[in-house]
């Protein structure tokens, strides 16, 4: 599942807490584990939790339902039953017709409310990081050189402002659940992001 880019860049600096998938259900309500693909003898097995891998063949675990799925632990509350009288059981499930736009478009309306509870830059910051971008991108191309000089004094600037506003949230006592929130990723997320600047 796609997520926009600019915020698809941040969530995965950020720890990846909200990358979405189409998630099952078996039809006793319960989520399953990973499917495991026997290949023979071996050190390990193959796995997936890719919807399509729950299609009842090979003693594997058949979806009755699909959802909206998240890694931070949301699960849409809709459910969207997969018709198996219209699917070939013994035909693999991902080559089938199956409309995915429920669960996709449910995993979206997740990732927008997480996005509308992140802190918005201020438009004059949004506007000089675009700039600031823009000449950067043209000065890789044209002299290469400067523009490694000038991505150096960036990330000192980058971590002493990083390590000014970390001490400044706990001298201020933010609990982290704020600031995670806050940056739009989990807790583990965001205070492995305060000890990078903490740390640097």
């Amino acid at each position: 599942m796609v997520l926009p880019s600019p915020y698809d860049r941040v969530l995965r600096a950020l720890g990846a807490a909200h990358e979405g998938s189409v998630g099952v259900l078996l039809a006793d309500g319960s989520e399953p584990g990973p499917v495991y693909f026997d290949v023979g003898s071996g050190p390990s097995k193959p796995s997936s939790t890719e919807w399509h891998a729950y299609d009842g063949r090979r003693a594997r675990p058949r979806a009755a339902l699909l959802r909206g799925s998240c890694t931070c632990g949301w699960r849409g509350a809709a459910e969207y039953p997969l018709d198996w009288n219209a699917l070939l059981a013994d035909r693999p499930l991902y080559e089938a017709d199956v409309d995915l736009s429920g669960p996709v478009a449910d995993y979206e309306a997740h990732l927008a409310v997480i996005r509308d509870a992140a802190v918005p830059l201020p438009e004059e910051l949004t506007a000089l990081i675009t700039e600031l971008v823009r000449a950067l991108d043209d000065l890789a191309d044209r002299e290469p050189l400067t523009a490694l000089k000038a991505l150096a004094d960036l990330r000192y600037v980058i971590a002493q402002t990083g390590q000014d506003a970390v001490y400044e949230l706990s001298a201020r006592d933010v609990p982290l659940k704020k600031i995670a929130t806050a940056l739009g990723t989990s807790e583990t997320a965001a205070r492995s992001y305060l000890n990078r600047y903490l740390n640097s």
